[in-house]
């Protein structure tokens, strides 16, 4: 072993273990004390019939994450995002989910849009990995049950709520007797078996699976014992047949809708056959400044106003976990878990969803303080099965030129 005796050797030691320091702690500015960056994910369906609809929620997302980003980010630093298609296959969506978190690093999802989608990521992926998971979209009542571990949440209500205003509008239109086709997946059950129990009248009703290409047979069927209606649960790619094959073989000329179908495409697919139909979705709260505040910067952003269901949901989702992630100090899953239901339903300062909302909101948060986030689409009140405790359900038709006309809405309360 070396002995240093001379004041010249030890001063030589001293200075290389400070140096080595240095160097191991950077310069200063990029200590261990540096706050990480928060990744969100977005993980929605793009495939054909469901594009302009991503397309549309996609938009809203990129809203929130740039009124986020203009405040400060979030713990200091711009997030960061991925977005990952997950088509219509369950096994698809599970896939793009696991590479979100396993390759992309995502401490966050919105998404999947789908109740189909939503359960098995929520149970097979983001339930088990920690991650926090809000849908903009997925509406089944058989997700509030889901194995997730507390980590599933929804900005949109459990098709609870929708199945007895779809069953009204129906009985409001007169009709007694009607037939139903519904999609046999997770989401299309949960909303056919929703009506059904608000349902007073005389019903036939036909599942189909999903990606089926002609549906005469199962039209027939549900016409048999004198529909005077046919009430459509499917996605839009399935309704542009099913009314096709309804209006030309004489069997239907009145249509009900599920929210699946609140789309301006559908209407110039069908080429007029859905003048007149009414149908449910789920919607924003009432008209309200800062509501307005939003509409006015979507289309300052994007040139136009949604046209499709949940694009406020959207941001809605994204600005949670967001403020949650500021809320917890950390981007920990767990932590950002924990943070979600009190930024939601409060105590603390009421914040609107805009851009100087979410400003003020990631202040207050960084001061240690509590908020209150009232979104575009309803208050962010999650229950323990991270479903909302309130909402709307709103009523709307295509006009005769093909148009979706907004009627009303109807508030739901747990």
């Amino acid at each position: 072993m070396a002995t240093f005796t001379s004041t010249a050797a030890r001063a030589a030691l001293v200075c290389a273990l400070l140096l080595g320091l240095v160097a191991a702690c950077g310069d200063g500015s990029q200590g261990a004390s540096a706050a990480p960056t928060l990744k969100l994910g977005l993980l929605l369906d793009f495939s054909e019939g469901s594009t302009e609809k991503a397309r549309d929620r996609e938009q809203a997302f990129n809203l929130a994450v740039k009124h986020v980003n203009a405040a400060g980010g979030v713990l200091g630093r711009p997030i960061e995002t991925v977005t990952r298609d997950s088509t219509r296959d369950p096994v698809v969506a599970v896939e793009e989910a696991r590479r979100m978190i396993e390759e992309d690093g995502i401490h966050v999802l919105v998404g999947p849009n789908t109740s189909a989608n939503s359960l098995p990521v929520a149970e097979q992926v983001a339930g088990p990995a920690g991650i926090p998971v809000i849908s903009p979209s997925a509406s089944s009542p058989l997700l509030t049950d889901a194995a997730d571990n507390d980590f599933y949440f929804r900005a949109a209500l459990s098709d609870i709520a929708q199945g007895p205003v779809l069953a009204q509008v129906t009985r409001d239109r007169g009709f007694t007797n009607v037939g139903v086709v519904y999609l046999d997946d997770f989401w299309g059950r949960g909303i056919y078996e929703s009506f059904a129990a608000a349902w007073t009248g005389a019903l036939r009703a036909v599942s189909v699976p999903p990606g089926q290409t002609t549906f005469l047979s199962e039209l027939r069927e549900t016409a048999n014992g004198g529909a005077a209606a046919l009430v459509v649960l499917t996605f839009e790619a399935e309704a542009e047949v099913i009314v096709r094959e309804a209006v030309e073989s004489g069997l239907y000329e009145r249509f009900i809708l599920g929210g699946a179908l609140k789309s301006p495409t559908l209407g110039a697919a069908v080429g007029g056959a859905l003048a007149g139909a009414y149908g449910t979705a789920g919607a924003a709260a009432p008209e309200s400044a800062a509501l307005a505040e939003w509409d006015a910067a979507f289309v300052a952003e994007y040139g136009k106003p949604p046209e499709y269901a949940y694009v406020r949901e959207t941001y809605d989702a994204t600005i949670a976990l967001a403020l949650a992630a500021q809320a917890a100090g950390s981007v920990d899953g767990t932590a950002i878990r924990d943070q979600l239901r009190s930024i939601g339903s409060g105590p603390g300062t009421t914040i609107a969803p805009t851009a100087a909302g979410v400003a003020e909101a990631l202040r207050i948060l960084d001061e240690g303080g509590a908020v209150d986030y009232e979104g575009a689409a309803t208050a962010m009140d999650w229950d323990g099965n991270g479903d909302l405790r309130s909402g709307h359900i709103g009523v709307w038709r295509f006009t005769q030129d093909g148009r979706i006309e907004d009627l009303h809405t109807v508030r739901f309360d747990y």
